[in-house]
Parts: C-alpha cells; sequence; structure tokens
C-alpha cells in the first residue's frame, strides 16, 4: 500500500510537495523525504502531530526519545510505523520543522493506493519554492528590541525601585553565597 501525502505551508503562496511513501514505512522516512524535498538540513528536531479535522495537534510522534507529562504516549519516528497511525484518507498531520519558532507544514493523507509497494519515498510534485527552514534571527531581534525598547510596558507607569522591598536592591549577585 502506498500513502500519497500533500504538505504547504502558510507562509509563503504557491508552495506545495506531494510524496509518495510505503505504507509500512516509519515516520522518519517521510520525515528525510519532506527535508529532502524542501532541501532543509538534517540538524534540526522536528516533530509530527496527528491533528483534527481543524488542525488541532493530538498525538506527538517525535524525532528522539522525549521524556513528555503529556496525556499522550510517547513515539519516535524511527520505530514508529505510518499505517499504524494513518489509515484514512484526509487524515491531516502537522510536521514542526522549526521548534523554536513553531512552524510547520499542514500535511494531508490524500491518497491511499491498495496494491502497490514502493522501496523508497519519492517527491512526485514539487511547486513553488519552500520557506526558510529557520526564522530570520535578524527579523526576530528586530522584534524583541523593539518590545523591550518600549516604554509603555503594562503596569510600568509610575514603577518605583522602592516598590520592590527592603533588600532587594543590595543584593551582590557575584557573591556565590546566594
Amino acid at each position: 500500500m502506498v500513502y500519497k501525502f500533500v504538505f504547504f505551508s502558510d507562509e509563503v503562496d504557491n508552495f506545495y510537495r506531494e510524496i509518495k511513501i510505503d505504507a509500512d514505512a516509519t515516520f522518519f522516512q517521510l520525515h528525510e523525504a519532506i527535508l529532502d524535498s524542501v532541501g532543509f538540513t538534517k540538524d534540526q528536531i522536528t516533530s509530527f502531530f496527528l491533528c483534527t479535522d481543524q488542525w488541532e495537534k493530538e498525538q506527538e510522534i517525535t524525532l528522539f526519545e522525549m521524556d513528555s507529562g503529556s496525556e499522550y504516549d510517547n513515539y519516535v519516528m524511527e520505530n514508529t510505523v505510518l499505517r499504524d497511525f494513518l489509515t484514512d484518507e484526509k487524515q491531516r498531520m502537522i510536521y514542526v520543522f522549526d521548534n523554536i519558532s513553531d512552524r510547520a507544514f499542514f500535511m494531508e493523507l490524500k491518497e491511499i493506493v491498495l496494491g502497490s509497494n514502493m522501496s523508497e519515498a519519492v517527491c512526485s510534485l514539487k511547486k513553488g519554492v519552500p520557506p526558510m527552514q529557520l526564522a530570520d534571527i535578524d527579523s526576530f531581534v528586530a522584534a524583541e528590541t523593539t518590545i523591550l525598547s518600549d516604554d509603555d510596558f503594562y503596569g510600568s507607569e509610575g514603577y518605583n525601585d522602592d516598590d520592590l522591598g527592603e533588600g532587594f536592591g543590595d543584593m551582590d549577585f557575584e557573591d556565590s553565597s546566594y
């Protein structure tokens, strides 16, 4: 059985990819096919999330074993087979490729082809230019600088160091006894 996935980004118009992969492949093999199809490096921590029809995240499948207090079990891409979690056409997933900025591809199992097998994943359709793999750090720093230099923080009017109470202003943080 072969799965045909389509995925897109909410950041870039006219970007679209289609990947065909065997249903007995692992999420890790799908992860590698996605990265290859968009030309991303393979040095970032990524995750798949199985989703509802409204793109609400449910079960997470991680690149590495994570200790989580989540209500869901912990599954690792390398040990998790696609067919064990994906059984219906139109199932949705989110593939988070930039965990720091929570940027992702939105994926859908477009078609299940019965009676067919594949030895390796194939990107069968490429359209458009993918988003950058990691958020532009200059934009992030500029936005943070704007926030930090803004004098109109909520509750900052009338702030006075004396409001902290006695002793806070006298602390020496270089003293290792604290």
